[in-house]
């Protein structure tokens, strides 16, 4: 069965009638908010009180080549001295996701704390790139700060995928399910993986081609960065011995965007992914959709 956890309500107040411009969000029976915001508002948010509070921030924008998002994590005692630096000093990043809390909940030691822990589940998750130059420390909390600013955390990890920050997700647990198991092969490798409500989900150990087609870089460029730029890169695929045209062993579950994304990566080639994957018998992703929706 997937991860349960306990249902919970956000309040969005769109700040100044745009809906992409300043929102505030808050979580129900929470001292914590959230303010997120595009990069060129900068000017005008700065003037609120809540960024002259102690908090913990996220920046995320586009890649230098253009192939997805990256991310920066940062804390500030205040938040926007921080962030003013980094309007002027770092380009990458156009929206910004800021958390802090009722005045007086939060000190420097607890941003510190989040912002180390962000930045540990960010490498592990593996799913943005990382701005950051280092991994801060953590720093050593009393017994009860520390606990509460775990639950402060899991808070704002429940909010974030809402608020369309999914960087720090690993895949939740596969329900077991006969059917919920498919593979998908070719050219000698074998990967397994199921549809969850993250996307596309492929187990650890799985496999991966060696060397993707010449025209995966020409005609699916997006999908060949992410196998080369981000899996490989990374060391979520690594070469499965040091043998010459060694398939690669994929070191953790990962979730892609679609079937057809990680079938691609997977195969080194474009790749339709509702007919790539199939169940034991068989069956392909196209067909077992179809029948589960009566068709």
């Amino acid at each position: 069965m997937a991860e349960s956890r306990n249902p919970f309500s956000l309040r969005i107040f769109v700040a100044d009638g745009d809906p992409d411009g300043l929102r505030l969000v808050e979580r129900s029976n929470w001292v914590g908010k959230a303010l997120m915001f595009p990069r060129a508002l900068l000017p005008q948010v700065k003037q609120r009180p809540e960024l002259n509070q102690t908090g913990v921030y996220l920046l995320l924008g586009p890649r230098e080549d253009g192939e997805g998002d990256m991310l920066y994590i940062g804390e500030g005692d205040p938040i926007k001295p921080r962030l003013e630096n980094h309007y002027a000093q770092k380009d990458f990043w156009t929206r910004a996701v800021c958390f802090v809390a009722t005045p007086g909940q939060l000190n420097k030691a607890h941003v510190q704390f989040l912002e180390s822990n962000l930045v540990r589940l960010a490498k592990t998750a593996k799913r943005l790139p990382l701005d950051n130059g280092n991994h801060p420390a953590e720093p050593t909390l009393s017994e009860a700060d520390r606990a509460d600013m775990l639950v402060f955390l899991d808070n704002m990890l429940g909010m974030l995928p809402v608020l369309g920050v999914h960087a720090f997700e690993l895949p939740a647990k596969q329900a077991a399910t006969p059917t919920a198991q498919l593979t998908c092969k070719g050219k000698g490798i074998v990967a397994t993986g199921y549809e969850g409500t993250q996307g596309f989900v492929v187990k650890a150990g799985s496999q991966a081609v060696a060397e993707a087609v010449p025209s995966m870089q020409l005609h699916v460029r997006g999908m060949y960065d992410t196998r080369q730029k981000e899996l490989i890169a990374n060391g979520v695929l690594v070469p499965e011995s040091a043998a010459p045209g060694s398939a690669y062993r994929l070191t953790q579950d990962y979730v892609f965007s679609s079937p057809s994304t990680a079938a691609a990566v997977l195969l080194g080639r474009s790749a339709n992914g509702r007919i790539e994957w199939k169940d034991a018998f068989g069956r392909t992703l196209k067909e077992l959709q179809a029948m589960e929706a009566g068709l």
